[in-house]
């Protein structure tokens, strides 16, 4: 049996995708999860075979869950999404994620896919694929987008400094840096532009 842990914060999808999963014969799902901190502790305690994560949840998305839990055990994870943007594909890619899917997929071709991943195998979906591979990329750095992913929720520098280890001052600088890239005057607009353009 494939042990799957499901993530998403939509009662509705998770409920009546786990209901479809453990209809197939070598699948098992053993945990649903309503957020990334839940799936992240729910996946270190009990080590799944696959981590089936929502991309936009509240707190942790999927990404950033993926990459905690693929760094701390063997578990194997998918990343599905209903915005399935090339940005976020690559920093899923650079995560350790092993398959990512739209959601818009039916839940046989989602069984497919855990079974990929299960025996060691990767899936991207084709035309997420296809759109990745002729968009720009973003013009900030790694450090830059980590920034605003640490704030994206309204978070004071303070804050940010704290969950990266860095110097309040530092933040600032890659905030400054940021504005000036990407021709906005407010971190907010520019987790704005970041979103829209799939970079975190």
């Amino acid at each position: 049996m494939i042990r799957v842990l499901l993530a998403d914060d939509e009662v509705m999808i998770r409920s009546a995708l786990a209901a479809l999963l453990r209809l197939e014969p070598d699948i098992d799902v053993v945990a649903e999860c309503a957020d990334g901190e839940q799936a992240l502790a729910e996946a270190l305690r009990i080590v799944p075979d696959v981590c089936l994560l929502d991309l936009e949840m509240p707190g942790m998305d999927g990404v950033e869950v993926a990459a905690r839990v693929t760094r701390a055990v063997a578990s194997r994870c998918i990343v599905v999404t209903r915005h399935a943007r090339p940005g976020v594909l690559r920093r899923a890619l650079s995560s350790g994620v092993s398959g990512f899917l739209p959601k818009s997929r039916g839940a046989d071709e989602v069984a497919e896919v855990i079974r990929r991943v299960a025996s060691g195998g990767r899936y991207i979906d084709p035309e997420v694929a296809a759109d990745a591979l002729t968009d720009e990329r973003p013009p900030l750095t790694d450090r830059e987008i980590d920034v605003l992913r640490a704030g994206r929720r309204g978070e004071t520098t303070g804050e940010i400094a704290r969950r990266l280890s860095l110097a309040p001052g530092t933040v600032r600088n890659h905030v400054s840096a940021i504005l000036a890239k990407l021709g906005v005057e407010t971190r907010q607009q520019a987790v704005l532009v970041a979103e829209e353009r799939g970079w975190i």
